[in-house]
């Protein structure tokens, strides 16, 4: 009996055991589901994430009067998300707020091969309106400078950016999202251009608008409004805001001497000592990701955890079954015997009748897998998402599973005495 024979027979055998079968194989799918499940929806998320976090390129870095503080769960259970550097805050303990002429030092002073640019964090929550239409209360508005829009990766779908004669008058010109202009003037979003709009309730003109940057569940970068940061701080009156300071070097390689070249600069602009330790903060584009989908791995681990142990109460389920499936097939392997089959012959096919059903059980789990964690990618809004590597070792897993479930079954019935077994009732 060749290998062939020896599959074709497994599957005549479990076509006709299909109860048994079918609980076996529901067994495994779930471990392998909640494997593939969770690692799909934690890939999803991870890029999620990035796109959220990582809004400058990998060659960009900011100076904050504090770290960054990303939180999940709020007082009522809710998901939130929350930039401390970006909200009202007095000085504290931990760091002290960048001021404007701070800020603006640094930028004069700042002689390294590279693009500086200062923000200043407007209200959110705002209404954006003109005559006709208005949006709802969810935009929120950035004071930026010439260098704003390129360091943070926004191109212009129409109009133009802003000139350092907008930035240093604060005149009252905008840059909008995409989602914004849509909203108010319609697909045609380049009828925007030298229109006045009321941002809560302060009169702009339009100068440009943004492409579609995209949203997700962490953050939608296209309800914006962008304008100069003179503009929010006398309009708006925030002083008590801490500033903002991006720096975008021509090359990666530069980033660890431009940060070191920054943190220099800045130290002798807050005249801080030899020994006094920093009281600010250098944060790379992607920090804030990256923490998350640390954080985020050890939840892998855990499922990992989950998946094994359901395999291994399918291995014994399999194991069980199989040798039931011995004991109801004695007399059978007692023919095959008599007429000059191998004990090997017998050893194989029940060996690949365990290893086909717990590959049944991978391709069900894989699947419902795959669909469970894309239900998470939909929700926060990334692509369809196959997590190959792991789809190979859930296969891999489950053949193992088989196998080792399989042997000792296997192993009994190639050993039965073929007059024994054909006297057996």
């Amino acid at each position: 009996m060749n290998t062939g024979d020896s599959i074709s027979l497994s599957f005549r055998t479990i076509k006709g055991n299909r109860l048994r079968t079918s609980i076996t194989v529901i067994i495994i799918g779930l471990g392998i589901m909640a494997l593939i499940g969770i690692v799909t929806a934690i890939q999803a998320v991870n890029v999620s994430l990035t796109q959220s976090f990582s809004t400058m390129g990998a060659n960009a870095f900011s100076i904050r009067y504090k770290e960054r503080i990303v939180q999940f769960g709020g007082k009522r259970g809710a998901t939130t998300v929350t930039t401390r550097s970006l909200l009202k805050a007095r000085i504290s303990s931990e760091g002290k707020l960048i001021t404007y002429d701070e800020a603006r030092l640094f930028k004069q002073r700042y002689t390294f091969p590279a693009r500086v640019s200062i923000a200043l964090q407007g209200p959110n929550n705002i209404v954006v309106n003109n005559e006709f239409k208005k949006t709802n209360p969810d935009v929120h508005i950035i004071g930026g400078d010439e260098n704003y829009l390129d360091i943070n990766g926004y191109e212009l779908a129409a109009g133009r950016g802003f000139n350092q004669s907008d930035v240093e008058s604060g005149a009252s010109v905008c840059v909008l999202g995409y989602s914004v202009a849509q909203k108010i003037y319609g697909d045609a979003v380049q009828r925007a251009i030298d229109k006045m709009i009321t941002v809560a309730n302060i009169k702009y003109r339009v100068i440009g608008v943004l492409q579609i940057k995209g949203s997700n569940a962490f953050l939608n970068a296209d309800k914006i409004v962008i304008t100069s940061y003179n503009n929010i701080r006398s309009v708006f009156g925030v002083n008590d805001y801490s500033y903002n300071i991006a720096v975008m070097v021509n090359n990666f390689n530069m980033m660890d001497a431009a940060v070191g070249e920054a943190t220099g600069t800045f130290r002798a602009i807050r005249k801080l000592g030899i020994k006094d330790a920093d009281n600010f903060y250098i944060d790379k584009s992607d920090s804030i990701a990256a923490t998350l989908i640390t954080n985020l791995g050890f939840l892998q681990y855990a499922t990992l955890a989950i998946a094994l142990i359901t395999l291994i109460g399918a291995a014994i389920g399999l194991m069980n079954i199989m040798l039931v499936a011995v004991g109801e097939r004695t007399k059978e392997i007692g023919l095959i015997k008599a007429i000059g089959g191998k004990s090997a012959d017998i050893r194989a096919q029940f060996l690949w009748e365990s290893i086909l059903i717990s590959l049944m059980g991978a391709v069900v789990g894989i699947l419902a897998g795959i669909l469970l964690g894309n239900v998470v990618a939909a929700l926060v809004k990334t692509s369809f998402i196959i997590p190959w590597a792991w789809v190979i070792i859930g296969v891999i897993v489950c053949s193992l599973v088989g196998l080792l479930a399989g042997s000792y079954p296997a192993y009994k019935a190639a050993k039965l005495d073929p007059i024994v077994a054909l006297r057996y009732e």
